[in-house]
């Protein structure tokens, strides 16, 4: 496949991010990365080639598929030696719980015994183990001839060499019951029969479940690397958007703000000019509502009758003003006429000030 093809949208580009993902570990590799790289976009395509979906190399892949299926092998025996053994140790232990709660036959004692006390010497043989290999004294001075004569009788083990398979089977047999019972609750009312039946089934089942566990977890770690890439991208994206927010706010908004504040202002002038007409329209209310016509007529007449009076007052200043001139140089004369003035000067204030507030209550 060429280069372009590898670099183009398109089958060659899915395909190297399906090899970023499954074969190679997660790199965080986006689509612009991988077109502004079309060299190491196909040093990854042709690594994929010689490696397995578990990144390792297909020698090594293969040699350890068969490592792992030597040891499955191996741990299949050593699983099935370690069942025998246990259970064995269980009929015992149940052998010892019924002897405290009910009475045994001579045949059942003679098989329990006679499997404790193999059991017993082959353990401690196994424990000795071969004499030519030790290199210290056997425990307390035993050999495996010591122990061989703690065997049981030959007839004893003959016999329970005989009823040993059926005994092991039944207590399988009741451990398959149970870890069906487990599996499905509803077959505790099942008959032996039907539970044999199931029970034959039941490896299948399991192996079914748990192949489908697999492909659930399988597909659960392939979605939360998808998920880190997505996360990356949104992170990344979240940036650029944030940047570009901030390049309006600069671009735009400052540049209106100065004809936005003229417009606000020019709002709050004309509120502030309607609401002092709407308090000088209360402020007419309440005097429309405080004086009637008639009372404005009589407020009226008086009002020239004072503003009568003072021109009339004002016309005598100015009489005394000029006599005031022309007597200026007289002397004890000068100062009545003085007082004479500054008494018409003061009742003519007087009446001024009642005519201004008459005005004012008039108005």
């Amino acid at each position: 496949m060429a280069s372009g093809d590898f670099c183009s949208p398109g089958e060659g580009m899915e395909m190297l991010q399906q090899v970023c993902s499954k074969q190679l570990p997660p790199c965080n590799l986006s689509e612009e990365d991988l077109l502004q790289n079309p060299h190491f976009s196909q040093l990854l395509l042709s690594l994929s080639q010689h490696v397995d979906e578990s990144g390792l190399s297909l020698t090594l892949a293969k040699e350890q598929a068969q490592a792992w299926k030597d040891v499955r092998l191996h741990k299949t025996t050593w699983l099935r030696s370690e069942i025998l053994q246990r259970v064995i140790q269980e009929l015992l232990v149940d052998y010892y719980v019924k002897t405290q709660d009910a009475d045994l036959t001579s045949e059942d004692r003679k098989f329990h015994e006679t499997l404790e006390q193999r059991l017993l010497v082959t353990e401690l043989t196994r424990l000795l183990g071969p004499s030519q290999e030790r290199e210290v004294p056997p425990l307390l001075g035993l050999e495996k001839a010591d122990l061989l004569e703690l065997m049981p009788p030959s007839e004893d083990f003959v016999y329970m060499r005989a009823r040993l398979p059926l005994e092991v089977e039944e207590q399988l047999k009741k451990k398959c019951f149970t870890v069906l019972c487990y599996h499905n609750p509803s077959s505790d009312l099942d008959s032996e029969t039907l539970k044999a039946a199931k029970v034959w089934n039941l490896a299948e089942v399991l192996a079914g479940e748990k192949q489908q566990c697999q492909a659930a977890k399988s597909q659960q770690e392939e979605q939360m690397v998808l998920l880190e890439k997505k996360s990356a991208t949104y992170s990344q994206v979240l940036l650029r958007c944030l940047a570009l927010l901030q390049r309006l706010l600069q671009e735009h908004r400052l540049k209106t703000q100065s004809e936005l504040d003229r417009i606000n202002a020019q709002y709050l002038e004309i509120k502030c000019s309607a609401m002092i007409l709407k308090l000088r329209m209360e402020e007419l209310k309440i005097l429309s509502d405080t004086y009637t016509a008639e009372k404005v007529e009589v407020h009226r007449l008086i009002r020239d009758r004072l503003e009568g009076a003072i021109r009339l007052q004002e016309q005598d200043m100015e009489k005394s003003r000029q006599v005031l001139n022309t007597y200026e140089v007289l002397g004890e004369e000068f100062d009545k006429l003085v007082k004479e003035y500054t008494q018409l000067k003061q009742a003519t204030e007087n009446k001024r000030w009642t005519l201004q507030e008459f005005n004012k209550a008039c108005r």
